[in-house]
């Protein structure tokens, strides 16, 4: 009898000496968009390189296409509040909650790609400041492709878009183009597909990518390049998820982080051609080279937008743009 309650007390002493790293550890990733979508790509690029470098101790299941019924919108608290390991998120519906991040989606803001990281990178001390105190913590971001306009006859003027319902997706859009002769209408992406089955909606101002996740194609025939602006995804982690992983286990996911982020903002280079020739196969015309007097005409609508922002931002607002400024004429 001693000696078997010598061999338990043995056992339990060991396993309770294992280090807590050695157990594997299991999160969900949630994410409104499609599974073929970009950003669904980043997410699966971070999963996949996560699981690589740790030898699988740790292992994270996407749950792509709003699965778990979250928007991008819930998904801040739902990850603040632990009901959520990660996800990511479209940024911009976040502006209620600071205003920081409806900055990526100031139209005509960016003009390329390059230009739209450099100010990612200039802003991101700001973005996991606002996170931090939420109880979150910023993994990465990645933007999507320019945003332009699906309908189903070209939006390349003015005149074209009036009385039609557009779908935006945050106060800069309706803003923006309450100021010509459409109507917004501001609706998260998982209600977009249903509004415009049912009519409620003629439009819908979004990237090709996603559009063509989502095969709008079978309700518009065609898509107008105005390169309005390239919103960022975030991808987010509950801050006390991540306070409970080693330091090894903490520079991992780090590491998964970095390539997922290098990923998708190299995808974009090519993303756009590769829409385009999809859209296409499915009958779509893109319309490209509008008129200069249009977009000039979109940029003068969105203009309050940017001063409304920087009125909620304040001092914020300056040190960024000034940043901005200065690395652009670098």
């Amino acid at each position: 009898m001693k000696t078997l309650t010598k061999s338990l007390l043995l056992g339990a002493f060991l396993t309770s000496a294992l280090p807590v790293w050695a157990q594997t550890v299991t999160w969900d990733l949630a994410n409104e968009y499609p599974p073929n979508s970009v950003h669904a790509r980043s997410a699966d690029t971070f999963i996949a390189t996560l699981k690589e470098v740790s030898g699988g101790d740790i292992v994270v299941t996407a749950h792509h296409g709003a699965a778990l019924g979250y928007k991008s919108l819930d998904q801040y608290d739902a990850v603040g509040d632990g009901a959520l390991d990660i996800a990511s998120s479209f940024a911009t519906p976040w502006s209620g909650i600071n205003p920081v991040f409806i900055l990526s989606s100031i139209p005509f803001l960016v003009a390329t790609p390059a230009e739209e990281r450099m100010l990612y990178e200039i802003a991101r001390p700001y973005y996991e400041a606002v996170l931090a105190d939420d109880n979150q913590v910023l993994l990465f971001a990645t933007p999507w492709p320019p945003s332009g306009l699906w309908g189903k006859k070209p939006l390349d003027s003015l005149e074209a878009l009036s009385g039609v319902k557009l779908r935006t997706y945050d106060a800069n859009g309706t803003i923006t183009f309450g100021n010509t002769p459409a109507t917004p209408v501001q609706l998260s992406w998982a209600d977009t597909v249903p509004q415009l089955s049912t009519g409620a909606i003629d439009a819908v101002l979004t990237s090709a990518d996603g559009g063509s996740a989502s095969q709008l194609w079978e309700q518009q025939s065609h898509f107008t390049e105005v390169n309005y602006a390239m919103p960022l995804q975030f991808v987010h982690m509950n801050r006390d998820a991540y306070e409970a992983l080693s330091d090894e286990q903490k520079a991992w996911v780090a590491e998964a982080a970095k390539a997922a982020e290098d990923f998708g903002w190299n995808l974009l280079e090519d993303r756009v051609a590769q829409n385009y020739a999809e859209m296409q196969g499915h009958g779509m015309t893109v319309v490209t080279g509008v008129d200069p007097a249009y977009i000039a005409a979109l940029t003068e609508a969105a203009k309050p937008a940017l001063e409304e922002w920087k009125g909620k931002m304040g001092a914020d607002a300056d040190a960024i743009l000034s940043a901005f400024d200065a690395k652009r004429a670098q």
